[in-house]
């Protein structure tokens, strides 16, 4: 018969064995974000904060739950693949991608990581996935609909700057949606009389050229389109298009507090603000390929009504009452 102090000493024993790793906490997922831009720049940054946000909302904290390794294209997309390729040997779990070709070389990991993409144009269309309910394969996220806003854009314009002749439309030839959204321009705007100048732009180092491109063509108004890596760049763009007195619209609200005139499109905090529902569920272990794709609920209409008095630009009442916001 055992004698109590050796069944307490054994009890002991087994409580030292096996309590500790199944109370230790398991190490924080690494959470892969393959983003178009710089690292630092106002735009990146803003969205990694609202994606951290997002994810403290869903009950997911930096430092416990996850943590993030970044990976930075800075316009160069032809670095997408070498780009996920390291995040895939950092051991992340998921990939949050912003363009399109970051979802592409995201897609073609193996083994095959979940992805979340952050706000991108027509994934249908770029055959990403095979819908948005059913989106198949490993893939899912919110996309932006700004394909769609062409039509409403160029109302906008008209009602704005009646007496446009020439636009100005800066497109970043890597980016497929963004071929296809300056056709849209060139086909509605002959419609009205206007023609269409496409100012190529895909490098940070290739911005001075697209800005003289401007300078020389001379157009009425500058539309960006939009493009992670070049919406990164909207600082500078506004910036310019100021110096030559060129109204500026955009698809990318947050751009009118730099100084752009008008942006009609969604409200990119509350699209990122679903980022971290798709990340809680798939990590608590569902498939991509069950979570439909997200559309934005709402477009914004942001107007910058200091801009249009420094440009002699009159703001119709019907605008300003529309407007979602007035700077």
């Amino acid at each position: 018969m055992m004698r109590r102090r050796d069944l307490i000493a054994g009890l002991g024993s087994t409580a030292l064995a096996w309590p500790l790793p199944a109370l230790a906490q398991a190490a924080p997922a690494r959470i892969g974000l393959l983003f178009a831009g710089a690292d630092g720049s106002l735009v990146s940054s803003s969205f990694i904060d609202q994606i951290r946000a997002s994810l403290r909302s869903a009950g997911l904290n930096e430092g416990r739950d996850y943590q993030f390794e970044k990976r930075f294209a800075n316009g160069d997309y032809a670095r997408f693949p070498t780009l996920a390729a390291e995040l895939a040997q950092t051991g992340v779990k998921l990939v949050l991608p912003n363009t399109i070709a970051a979802v592409r070389a995201a897609q073609s990991l193996s083994p095959p990581r979940p992805i979340v993409m952050v706000a991108i144009n027509d994934p249908v269309g770029a055959r990403l996935i095979a819908s948005l309910a059913r989106p198949g394969g490993h893939t899912t996220g919110v996309s932006t609909l700004v394909e769609d806003l062409t039509p409403k854009m160029l109302e906008y314009q008209r009602t704005l700057v009646p007496r446009a002749k020439t636009l100005g439309i800066i497109a970043n030839p890597a980016n497929p949606s963004n071929a296809l959204m300056l056709d849209g321009f060139r086909t509605r705007a002959a419609a009205f009389g206007m023609s269409v100048h496409g100012v190529p732009l895909s490098l940070p180092a290739d911005i001075d050229t697209a800005f003289a491109a401007l300078a020389a063509a001379k157009p009425d108004v500058i539309h960006l389109l939009s493009d992670a890596a070049n919406i990164d760049l909207s600082d500078r763009v506004v910036a310019f298009a100021k110096s030559q007195r060129i109204p500026v619209l955009s698809t990318f609200p947050p751009m009118v507090g730099l100084g752009c005139l008008l942006a009609y499109g969604p409200p990119f905090e509350k699209l990122l603000s679903r980022v971290g529902y798709y990340v809680k569920r798939i990590l608590e272990g569902a498939e991509p390929a069950e979570l439909p794709v997200e559309q934005p609920t709402e477009i914004e209409l942001w107007l910058n009504s200091k801009t249009a008095d420094d440009l002699g630009l009159a703001i119709p009442d019907s605008l300003l009452v529309a407007a979602n916001k007035v700077i």
